[in-house]
């Protein structure tokens, strides 16, 4: 993902009114979120619901912000405001194969990469921005060396190549919202007659 601040006064637009006009949903549904990765305007809000036919539990206690939603039960719908900038790390505390994105941005200008890499920012007005890149593979250090400042004008749209270097050691085990490792789930016995 991309995302490009505003380094000039009269390119800044207010990135808060549009989260008030929009929607934005993480639903959790064959014990996944979809979408993976969420980016929303700083002070928006984002719906959980539950379309699995038993409960979910929806926590995020690391980086960005932090909240517990508690045990909720199928076609239930909890609600998180994403007032805090940044990137929070979402679970599931019943479900460990469960996980999911929300980066919070002060900027309207953004885009998420397909899966060959692509990306396109729309309606970005000319201007000099400041580029920052985040990839879930990647470590933060890493990622802050990439950040630098492009022009935008009618002549150069482009933000050209950029290359995202990967955590080798990157794995998507976690604890559970206790700190602890997920329990396992109870194997059935079947005694024969």
């Amino acid at each position: 993902m991309v995302w490009l601040k505003p380094l000039e006064p009269s390119a800044k637009t207010d990135a808060g009114d549009s989260s008030a006009q929009k929607k934005f949903q993480l639903v959790q549904h064959n014990k996944t979120f979809q979408p993976h990765v969420l980016v929303v305007p700083v002070g928006s809000v984002v719906d959980f619901p539950n379309h699995d036919p038993f409960f979910h539990n929806v926590f995020s206690l690391f980086d960005g912000k932090r909240f517990d939603l508690g045990l909720y039960e199928a076609g239930a719908t909890n609600s998180v405001r994403f007032d805090r900038l940044g990137v929070s790390f979402l679970f599931c505390n019943i479900h460990p194969e469960m996980s999911a994105v929300v980066v919070a941005v002060d900027t309207p200008y953004y885009g998420l990469s397909d899966r060959k890499g692509n990306l396109t920012v729309q309606d970005v007005p000319d201007g000099r921005y400041e580029l920052h890149v985040w990839y879930e593979r990647s470590l933060p250090d890493d990622l802050k060396t990439l950040t630098r400042a492009v022009t935008i004008s009618a002549t150069s749209r482009e933000l050209g190549t950029v290359q995202v270097p990967e955590n080798p050691s990157f794995t998507m085990a976690h604890k559970n919202k206790y700190g602890q490792d997920y329990t396992p789930p109870p194997v059935p016995t079947y005694s024969h007659p």
